[in-house]
Parts: structure tokens; sequence; C-alpha cells
């Protein structure tokens, strides 16, 4: 990993010197614009809708557009000039419990490593810091702007996670929030049932990006002349459940077997007997007998 900042955490009167890491990375397949006729990439050009003409980078600024439609041209200089307190800071304003914080706070994680001299009092803020079971909340700029974020351990190492400022966060404005939905105590009953059954610690390596897998072995198959294999058809959204107390008791079975490994219930058909699936197949696969016309 490579550093993207410099500078120090401040912690009272301690300066603990840190290099900066972003500590996620999106895995995605990334993709050209091309022309579909030869493969060629798409180019697009940076043209003024005054005089068309092409525009170089150089002589590109930043513009904020007023309610009038005139134009505000800032420059570099005009954000240089900026009070940034913290621009190589990273200052500790409080300490409080994690669980206060709301995670739709959170925007993005990095990895904090001291410098050689910053090694020691960077041990000794982190081990205070696991043992009391709190977070920093810090103000730290990063790329000319300047956000809250939180200073918590993970394996041995501060995790910065910037956060959204409390004017960025949407109110749901949802209309079934102001209608007076009645759910029924047996209901809520076999809901909390259901969460109960599937309770289970969390473990991020049992999953995986199943449709970049799929996408990758799309374009494998090309790269290797094959013949590619159109993927099954999606199941039908299933529509809202009638009976409600019938569907959450039937996701609580479901979910029972699923822990359990006990196979799904047969069902039944319409004169009261069972077809397991391997009956079905096998008549299936029976050849369909023709019957001569008569002369």
């Amino acid at each position: 990993m490579r550093s993207i900042w410099k500078g120090a955490i401040s912690f009272g009167l301690v300066t603990i010197p840190v290099k900066l890491y972003s500590a996620t990375e999106q895995k995605d397949v990334s993709f050209h614009q091309v022309h579909r006729e030869d493969g060629g990439r798409i180019r697009y050009k940076r043209v003024c809708t005054l005089d068309g003409e092409e525009v170089p980078y150089s002589d590109i600024a930043k513009g904020y557009e007023l309610a009038t439609g005139e134009m505000v041209v800032l420059t570099d200089e005009d954000f240089e000039d900026l009070p940034l307190s913290t621009s190589r800071r990273i200052d500790v304003l409080q300490f409080t419990p994690a669980e206060q914080i709301d995670p739709i706070y959170f925007a993005k994680s990095y990895f904090l490593e001291p410098d050689a001299q910053g090694a020691k009092p960077y041990v000794l803020l982190r081990n205070a810091l696991e043992s009391s079971g709190q977070v920093a909340v810090v103000k730290v700029a990063l790329r000319q702007r300047e956000s809250l974020a939180t200073l918590r351990v993970r394996d041995g190492v501060f995790v910065l996670e910037t956060m959204l400022w409390p004017d960025e966060i949407r109110t749901p404005d949802f209309a079934f929030l102001e209608e007076d939905i009645d759910v029924r105590a047996q209901e809520l009953k076999m809901a909390e049932s259901l969460i109960t059954t599937m309770e289970s610690d969390f473990d991020p390596s049992e999953y995986h990006d199943t449709y970049r897998e799929a996408l990758q072995q799309v374009i494998e198959a090309k790269v290797a002349g094959k013949e590619v294999i159109a993927p099954p058809e999606a199941e039908e959204e299933a529509g809202p459940a009638v009976d409600l107390m019938a569907a959450l008791r039937a996701s609580v079975e479901a979910a029972k077997r699923e822990r359990t490994g006990e196979p799904a219930k047969p069902r039944k058909t319409a004169k009261g007997g069972a077809k397991d699936s391997k009956e079905k197949e096998e008549e299936k696969a029976q050849p369909k007998r023709k019957t001569r016309k008569s002369a």
C-alpha cells in the first residue's frame, strides 16, 4: 500500500506523526466505452459551450452557478486561501461510546500507520482507547475538505472513518410512516421467533460477489472463444403474503430446517398423495407413445 496523506494525531499536548492509507478498495470489473463495430475506444473532448473550442486542462476552473444562471469562477488560489486548521492534523475533539454514533454517518475508512518516532505514543493511545471501549471523535481535512471522523482500533491499527455532516443526512419522508398500521401480537411474536431462529455470528468470508464472478466467467468464455451459456432465469419475485402469520411460520420452519439440515417436506398433490422430484424427473424422461390414426 502507498500512503495518500501524512500528518499527525493531535491529542492534548501529544502529537503522533502518522501516514494515512485507504483501508478499502472497490473490486469491480471495469469497462471502456468502445465502438461496437471495431472495438475502438471512445474519446471525449472538453469543449466550451460558448465558443465551441476544445479547452486544455490548464485552462479549466471550478464554477458555481447562481440561481440567475450567472457563473462564479473559482481558481486554485481561491481554494488555497481557505482556512483549514486541520490541513495536517487529526484533532481529537472528544471520546464517546461507539454505539452512540449512527453508522449512517460513516463515509470512508482509512488505516493509520505511525512514523518511526511516533510508534510509542501511537501504541499508548491505541491501548488506552481499546481498553476504554470508546472511539475518538476527531476533525480532519482530506482533499481540501474538512470533515468529522472517528478513530477506533481494529487488529491493532487505528482506523479513521470519515463522517458526513448532520445536514448531509436525508430525512425519510414516506407516507406509510403516517399510517396507523395494526400489527397483531401473534404476528410480532412469530417475527421475533424468525429472527431468533436465524441468529448467527457474522463471518464475512461466507459471502462473496456472485454477480462479479459470473461476469468474469462470461468475459473469460469470450476470451477463450467458447459459447457463452445464458444464466438461468431469475425466479419471479413473490408478491405480498396474504396471511402474514402463515408466511412467518413457514419462514421459521424453513430456517430451522436449513440450520439442522433436514430435507424440505414434500408437497401434496391434488389427490392427497406426494411425489418426490425424482419420480417427476423419471416421468418427464419417458418418451410419449404415439397412437396410430385409424384408417
